[in-house]
């Protein structure tokens, strides 16, 4: 922009308009100060070498804005960075082009080798006392990081008498058994699903023998044992529980399907009718859906380990439940008739009684119908008569007789098999050692856990952890913490502007195109809306000579304000 006395001026053409995107990172730093992260980092990750261009922290404190933004490759970290007003990075003008990935990738190895488990403690312990979170229910879940490629060096081996984690094949639960991977366990509190904890440990780690490690971590962590854990079935072992157990922790799991208490009590309901209590009610989530209601209620007898069992029915798992028996009981049928149907043919395979029964046996056992479908095959027998010899029949032909069996299935379906099952249609045991909250209680603990699954999705989603650019152990394993403190940042922006709509009695906020209502607000959806949010500088012969702030609309002040950050960290110049 130009004075219209000055168009048409020579000096007209020295001007020069200079922009600066802003987005969302005063937002974020304003988060990253109140947790004191660039004064943890240059604690831990000290400026002690002169030939270095750019200080670790800093590179450190820049991968972890990216990733709380939306991830780029380290190789195009100073490419992302280029657009944004470097004071807001930490950068001086022109140090953006410092930011090559062989420069991020050994400030990365120095995070690796720093200790970051005192790092991440005090991080942790700082973030609890500021932002009050409340840690007296923990959840805690894993998930799996594909790696595309050979990752021959990450193999598990030391690096400076640290361990490693290997990148190996595992079961993978991203369904890509093809693919190498490491294994994320994270913990979550209650409160704002807020991440305190996470470990990296080898792609072919089973989940079950990583409980005892992480419950005692989180116990250091916060100082208590009395805290209630939850997680999958995978904690209910012996081992796991009754670690937790002698040591005055609670947990609270779901009882695997294939332990004998399972079953034992699902043919104690086939003949008895116990008291539910109710626990829940969630609405309908379509327009002509029914709501689903859940109800409680005390198993007659502990588990094996001594510990309480608490079963759970839910109205709308009932529908399910006996809709998947349904369709594989039709699935069952239908594969036997296709059997019959392969018998009649005149090429058929299956010829002889033990090969149909073979294959009628596989059909049910495919269809997962084995349970309800009872078969019978009958053989009859067919005798077919052709002439020894070509030519016109007559009084004298003499035949051959050639007798063949024929095979056909019928099958019925056990109703008091179906009945049987269906009077446990929608239940489920959980297994705690708590002998004080109630079923409802209970049943309110473990179903939060899918919000620490968000998390996981966050991890894949926004923050992009696959698919995974390095292959230096040190270095993945540098990024992975970078993820986690980006992570948290995130966590406390979302739980910050939802308390404060509570607060507010905000019910909703207009984030959404077409200033539709959003009820929940994401931080990756809060920061969207500051995309393009820039400050213009009118420069001439590299002096500054007028500055146009960003013009934030109403939406963006009402955020900045449930934020408790004031506008002025938009409408000022950056120091």
């Amino acid at each position: 922009m130009v004075d219209q006395h000055t168009e048409g001026h020579p000096m007209a053409e020295n001007f020069e308009l200079d922009t600066h995107q802003l987005g969302a990172l005063p937002i974020i730093n304003a988060f990253a100060d109140r947790l004191g992260v660039r004064a943890l980092l240059e604690m831990f990750l000290p400026h002690n070498d002169p030939r270095l261009k750019l200080a670790p922290a800093t590179v450190i404190s820049i991968v972890i804005r990216n990733l709380v933004i939306h991830r780029r490759p380290v190789y195009a970290l100073g490419e992302w960075a280029d657009p944004f007003d470097p004071a807001l990075l930490g950068l001086s003008p022109g140090e953006t082009d410092l930011l090559n990935d062989d420069r991020v990738g050994r400030g990365l190895a120095r995070l690796f080798d720093a200790d970051r488990a005192s790092l991440l403690s005090r991080l942790i312990l700082d973030a609890i006392n500021i932002f009050d979170i409340d840690v007296r229910q923990l959840h805690n879940d894993s998930t799996s990081i594909s790696f595309a490629g050979g990752y021959d060096n990450a193999d598990g081996r030391p690096r400076g008498n640290k361990p490693t984690a290997a990148v190996t094949y595992g079961h993978s639960k991203a369904r890509r058994p093809d693919l190498k991977q490491l294994v994320w366990i994270l913990t979550v509190t209650a409160d704002g699903a807020v991440p305190i904890a996470y470990r990296a440990v080898s792609g072919n780690t089973n989940d079950d023998t990583t409980h005892t490690d992480t419950w005692d971590g989180l116990a250091a962590l916060v100082g208590r044992t009395d805290f209630l854990y939850v997680a999958d079935s995978k904690l209910a072992t012996r081992h796991n529980m009754d670690h937790i157990a002698n040591r005055h922790g609670r947990f609270v799991s779901v009882l695997p399907a294939t332990r004998n208490e399972d079953r034992q009590f699902r043919d104690w309901l086939a003949d008895t009718t116990p008291d539910w209590t109710p626990a829940h009610t969630r609405a309908a989530r379509t327009l002509n859906g029914e709501p689903d209601i859940w109800d409680t209620t005390q198993a007659p007898w502990p588990s094996a380990e001594g510990y309480r069992i608490v079963w759970v029915r839910s109205s709308n798992k009932t529908g399910r439940d006996a809709d998947t028996r349904q369709r594989r009981i039709n699935r069952g049928t239908d594969a036997l008739d296709d059997i019959n149907e392969r018998l009649t043919s005149p090429k058929r395979r299956l010829k002889t009684l033990v090969a149909v029964q073979a294959a009628a046996t596989a059909a049910l056992n495919n269809t997962n119908s084995t349970r309800w479908i009872t078969f019978n095959i009958t053989e009859t027998e067919k005798a077919t008569y052709r002439q020894e010899k070509r030519g016109r029949p007559n009084n004298n032909t003499r035949y051959r007789k050639t007798v063949r069996a024929e095979h056909h299935i019928t099958w019925t379906i056990n109703n008091q098999q179906v009945a049987h099952d269906a009077a446990s249609d929608g239940c489920y045991p959980l297994i705690t050692n708590d002998t004080t909250m109630s079923g409802p209680d209970l049943l309110a603990a473990y179903k939060w856990q899918p919000n620490l699954e968000k998390r996981h999705a966050q991890l894949k989603g926004t923050q992009l952890v696959a698919p995974m650019f390095l292959h230096d152990p040190a270095r993945i394993e540098g990024l992975l913490c970078c993820h986690f403190i980006a992570m948290l940042i995130q966590a406390l922006i979302e739980r910050h502007i939802r308390q404060a709509m509570t607060t507010q009695q905000l019910t909703q906020l207009s984030l959404y195109p077409e200033d539709r209502g959003c009820a929940a607000p994401t931080t990756a959806r809060i920061l969207e809306i500051f995309t393009g949010v820039a400050r213009h500088h009118l420069v001439h012969d590299n002096h500054i000579v007028q500055t146009f702030q960003p013009e934030l609309t109403d939406l963006q002040t009402q955020v900045l304000d449930l934020l408790d950050i004031p506008t002025s960290t938009y409408t000022t110049n950056t120091p």
